[in-house]
């Protein structure tokens, strides 16, 4: 199918299934999500998913952190920073744990056991962004948490990741090689507070001298691609860095039109893209193919990050249908999990077969976690 018409397909598909799901009482993401599955490659195969759809797609996910950043309310975001540690640590160490154990117990070796706990220990918040918005909980002490702790738990990922390949290429694990990802971790969010906020505070002021239409949103824009690049090569996710733009742009005299803007942009064109290709991506196929471990595995990653995040919410004095809620937005698995997946199967430590688990992972967590996310917040 042409592009032009996968894209109509795809906001037309968007909208009809999430209005359906709305007016059935769940998330709009949910309808999308499962529109996509419908049309894709799961179902009646309409939606190649080429690279342009692709490229929409992580706009539409790196617009959607963005907009959590504009809406975040940063003296929360501060309030809640130890908090967000002490869950991201323990949301990452139970389900690398419960992952190792379980995939010991299921005959796999120590190396393939290991890349196998810390596949769950990923979260991805893209989707729990868009139902905490929707919900409007994100501006909540729970919705400011889970965005802080995923912050913390993409640095714990990465740390996670060089350790694993460390000791499968060199049987040991450098001190240098964590101390570079610390310091550019630190050298990241150093240069984007401190010389970030007076530069994207200069750059919209000088953006309103510009007489031409939209000036201001496309300085915006500019801004938000330009923490996602430079978080990148940071070796941080590119959503963290537009995140960190959206606080930043908060602060600013201009924060209102630009929110405005950007809801009316995202909405329309490029966060329905991201929702449905969600659906489009998770080929439900594979369940069929699975095997018993693989569901195992998925119930183990289900409740490795509630049980993780929740118990630190505990400890961090939040109530405990809070730490409920915090834990069961943890669960998503998608981007993080696939590329330590796929960094196993190049390293030769998965074959094939293996793979196929995470697989099917990231396509049960992501397809439970709006019912999850809707019961989590009905039992306040």
């Amino acid at each position: 199918m042409d592009v032009f018409l996968e894209l109509a397909l795809i906001l037309i598909v968007a909208k009809i299934f999430g209005y359906l799901s709305v007016r059935l009482g769940f998330p709009a993401a949910l309808g999308q999500l499962i529109g996509g599955i419908i049309i894709g490659p799961s179902l009646l195969n309409l939606v190649s998913y080429d690279e342009g759809v692709r490229l929409l797609a992580d706009l539409g996910v790196v617009m959607l952190l963005f907009l959590a950043g504009l809406e975040t309310d940063v003296d929360e975001f501060k309030h809640v920073g130890v908090p967000a540690f002490v869950i991201a640590v323990l949301g990452v160490l139970i389900p690398f744990v419960l992952g190792y154990l379980g995939a010991m117990a299921w005959g796999f070796s120590s190396v393939e056991a290991m890349f196998l706990g810390g596949v769950l220990t990923a979260t991805s918040v893209g989707l729990t962004t868009s139902i905490l918005m929707e919900m409007k909980k994100l501006r909540t002490r729970v919705g400011t948490t889970i965005l802080a702790a995923a912050v913390v738990d993409d640095v714990l990922g990465i740390i996670v990741l060089t350790i694993l390949v460390g000791i499968n290429t060199r049987g040991s694990v450098y001190m240098e090689d964590l101390l570079i990802i610390l310091g550019e971790v630190v050298v990241y969010f150093a240069i984007g507070l401190f010389l970030g906020n007076p530069a994207v505070k200069e750059a919209l002021k000088l953006s309103e001298r510009i007489t031409l239409p939209e000036t201001i949103t496309a300085v915006a824009i500019a801004i938000m691609l330009v923490f996602a690049y430079l978080a990148e090569q940071f070796q941080i996710a590119g959503i963290t860095g537009a995140y960190l733009a959206g606080i930043l742009v908060a602060g600013t005299e201009e924060a209102g039109e630009i929110d405005r803007k950007f809801m009316t942009l995202g909405y329309s064109l490029f966060i329905p893209v991201f929702l449905v290709s969600i659906g489009i991506e998770s080929d439900v196929r594979v369940l069929a193919s699975a095997g018993t471990f693989a569901l195992v595995y998925s119930l183990l990653a289900i409740i490795g990050k509630v049980t993780g995040c929740g118990f630190g919410a505990l400890v961090s004095r939040f109530r405990p249908i809070e730490a409920l809620q915090v834990g069961v937005g943890m669960i998503p698995r998608m981007e993080v999990a696939l590329i330590m997946a796929n960094v196993a199967l190049n390293e030769g430590v998965f074959d094939n077969g293996t793979f196929a688990i995470p697989v099917t992972m990231v396509l049960v967590t992501t397809i439970v976690t709006p019912f999850l996310l809707k019961w989590a917040f009905s039992r306040e």
